[in-house]
């Protein structure tokens, strides 16, 4: 029986501790089968390895136990650095570079404007012709594609947009302008704890960069773009499906035409198909409506009736629903009980991804999203930073199966947690709580795909107990815990496992 698979409950696993050393004889045999114990209860714990995985899995513990070795000495560990800083580090490591190699599976819990790294953008979209751009008192660049110059915003927005193409004719320095775009799109900075203070000032500038890029990824031309070179970044990390959460922004053309959130669905699913074509092993997308939750209720009210609308038009591409946006600021779950009991009123099945749990706040109404993920009945919950710290809801999740989205980096530089060797995830992937590994927002962190977090989960959260086990029964658990049809992850699963064994023969081997 997998680790993923245990429907057991935290009792369960004390009884079955407990009976070990009932068993024991002497001091060092309790002390061996509590260690066995512990083995078996992690994350992939109770995995059988073939020879080549033991093989390939003695060469990755070395080169671990070496890269750890070395952390110490330095006193320079990545997953205790902030990633901006350690982004480097991790470059240059040998587990990485064959993490890079695995095949991950699937990413789970991705955000649409953030699939693609943002030098992209810069180096490429806004080359574009008739790209135009304007500057708001906040600093905060605005693009938009046009014919001719967009007519003056109101001076609170922007007063005047600006041809790029001419601009940087005048420009003595092009280099230095399109850095200044890049540190628009994201997050990256030389000295975070300087720039970002306090989780008020961190999550300003994440929301920032969402508004800054609008203007581009909603061009009509560049939304197919967008797509297409999201899913090549991580099928070229070795991902293989992805789970998008979509806000389906008002997709503009230069005439004037906008189009609505059928037509974005048709041309994400338009786009997924060509590329499976092209790329052998590809399995696809899903997307997952979102909406914020800073909302009033009687929006969220109309996005759940348009979630209900689109899963029924396209039933085999948009999963269900969730709520987006900062926890602790936002409306929690129990606001909006009223908009989303309306799909089980109507007798209609919307499945629930949300976010729950990303905060540090204990006792709050934000803290009590867990509560009322539970009991809405999501079928995975986005983050679950805080579910350590409610037993009660772990033990009733468990018994649920429902899996919990970590996204290591976006924690850490979103402000809940500065060392990764204490993210709460340790204890879930300890006690084999069904987990997945995703990356949230790689692009807005400078990151590309899944590899950086399977690094830090890995490296990090995992400590030196974690190994190929741990790597496989993660990469298994991101199909099992898919929205996937039952034959379709059958079919996910051979796909995988085909390029799993082939992985496993180069590191056993020494190619890697």
């Amino acid at each position: 029986m997998s680790t993923s698979g245990w429907s057991a409950l935290p009792a369960l696993l004390l009884a079955v501790t407990m009976s070990s050393f009932r068993l024991a004889a002497s001091g060092d045999e309790a002390r061996n089968r509590l260690l066995t114990t512990e083995k078996m209860m992690r994350v992939g714990g109770q995995l059988v390895l073939a020879q080549e995985e033991e093989l390939a899995n003695q060469k990755l513990g070395a080169l671990k136990e070496a890269e750890m070795r070395e952390a110490l000495r330095t006193g320079s560990s990545p997953p205790s650095m902030h990633f901006f800083q350690a982004k480097s580090l991790i470059e240059k490591s040998a587990v990485f570079n064959i993490l890079k190699k695995m095949p991950k599976g699937a990413a789970l819990h991705v955000h649409d404007f953030s699939i693609v790294s943002m030098e992209w953008l810069v180096k490429n979209v806004t080359y574009r012709p008739h790209c135009y751009f304007c500057l708001t008192p906040k600093g905060i660049t605005l693009f938009k594609f046009a014919y001719l110059t967009p007519p003056a915003r109101n001076t609170t927005e922007c007063s005047e947009w600006v041809l790029l193409e001419k601009f940087r004719k005048g420009l003595q320095n092009i280099t230095e302008f399109d850095n200044s775009l890049l540190r628009n799109f994201t997050l990256m900075t030389e000295n975070p704890q300087v720039t970002y203070t306090n989780q008020d000032v961190v999550w300003a500038k994440f929301e920032s960069t969402f508004y800054a890029i609008s203007g581009l990824v909603c061009y009509a031309p560049v939304f197919r773009d967008y797509i297409s070179k999201g899913l090549e970044e991580f099928y070229q990390d070795n991902v293989l499906y992805l789970e998008l959460r979509v806000m389906l922004c008002p997709v503009y053309e230069m005439n004037g035409t906008v189009y609505g959130p059928e037509w974005s669905v048709r041309t994400y699913e338009e786009v997924a198909r060509n590329f499976a074509k092209e790329h052998p092993g590809f399995i696809g997308i899903k997307l997952i409506y979102t909406d914020h939750r800073f909302k009033d209720v009687r929006f969220i009210k109309k996005s759940v009736q348009r979630a209900m609308d689109l899963r029924a038009k396209f039933p085999g591409m948009v999963a269900g629903f969730d709520l987006v946006g900062r926890e602790d600021t936002g409306h929690p779950l129990y606001y909006y009980k009223e908009a989303l009991t309306i799909p089980a009123s109507q007798g209609v099945k919307l499945p629930y991804f949300f976010h729950a749990g990303e905060t540090d706040l204990q006792g709050t109404s934000v803290d009590r999203n867990l509560l009322d993920a539970l009991i809405l009945n999501s079928t995975r919950i986005g983050h679950g930073f805080a579910l350590s710290k409610h037993p009660a809801v772990l033990t009733e999740a468990w018994k649920k199966d429902i899996p919990i989205e970590v996204c290591p980096i976006s924690n850490q530089v979103l402000m809940l947690v500065s060392d990764l060797r204490n993210h709460p995830a340790a204890v879930l992937m300890a006690i084999g709580y069904p987990i997945v590994i995703s990356s949230d927002d790689p692009a807005t962190f400078g990151a590309t795909g899944l590899s950086y977090d399977f690094y830090e989960a890995f490296m990090g959260i995992g400590g030196m107990v974690a190994d190929l086990r741990t790597l496989k029964q993660l990469a298994m658990n991101s199909i099992r815990y898919s929205t996937l049809s039952e034959s379709e992850k059958t079919l996910a699963m051979e796909t995988w496992d085909r390029k799993w064994q082939s992985f496993v023969v180069e590191l056993a081997r020494g190619s890697q």
